[in-house]
């Protein structure tokens, strides 16, 4: 039986990558797309998702009160991870912007002024919504002691851009889109 990290890998290179000519949402265009939520909304997805994200955590010995990250990437994960830690790790969202009604609240779930957490999306090309999501966090009060990307695009300097805006806290990919595509190729192939 494969590792939990084989088997999310092996579920994201068949439900969450495609070959072709797309566009991206940093304005750039692609001959693949990686749409992990495919992946991350999915029964047995969500559930390998949340146990490699608290696997990481956990191994790098972050000792953390929540996880959290921008909507709508992060959501799945964060809420996923906090399930799968039974109780020992919390979520928190984080909208694109402050609430207009009610509390006009910008960080939704875990709210625990002075807490450490880490900062997860599903996807990372330029860094733009993690980046966000690290300044909402330090500025509600949180303290930012890890970054987990799910699949880092390994273009547009998102890499240099989120690690720029995290430090001193490191930034970590679990998978690159090269993996994720070595991956999809050879359950093609597998299945020619």
């Amino acid at each position: 039986m494969p590792d939990t990290r084989a088997q999310l890998l092996s579920l994201l290179a068949q439900k969450s990558f495609r070959l072709g000519e797309f566009k991206l949402s940093s304005g750039g265009t692609s001959d693949y797309y990686v749409d992990c939520r495919t992946t991350t909304l999915d029964a047995v997805g969500a559930r390998l998702t949340g146990e490699v994200f608290l696997q990481e955590i956990r191994a790098r010995g972050w000792e953390v009160a929540a996880i959290g990250g921008l909507t709508m990437g992060a959501d799945p994960i964060a809420v996923a991870a906090a399930v799968v830690s039974q109780g020992t790790l919390h979520a928190f969202l984080v909208r694109k912007a402050e609430k207009a009604h009610g509390t006009g609240q910008r960080i939704e779930g875990f709210h625990v002024k002075g807490a450490r957490v880490v900062i997860v999306d599903d996807v990372c090309t330029t860094g733009a919504s993690t980046i966000q999501a690290i300044a909402a966090a330090r500025e509600f009060g949180f303290q930012v002691v890890g970054v987990i990307c799910l699949v880092e695009r390994e273009e547009a300097k998102g890499r240099v851009n989120v690690e720029q805006a995290a430090s001193p806290a490191p930034f970590i990919s679990l998978f690159t889109a090269n993996d994720v595509r070595a991956e999809h190729l050879k359950q093609q192939a597998a299945h020619a």
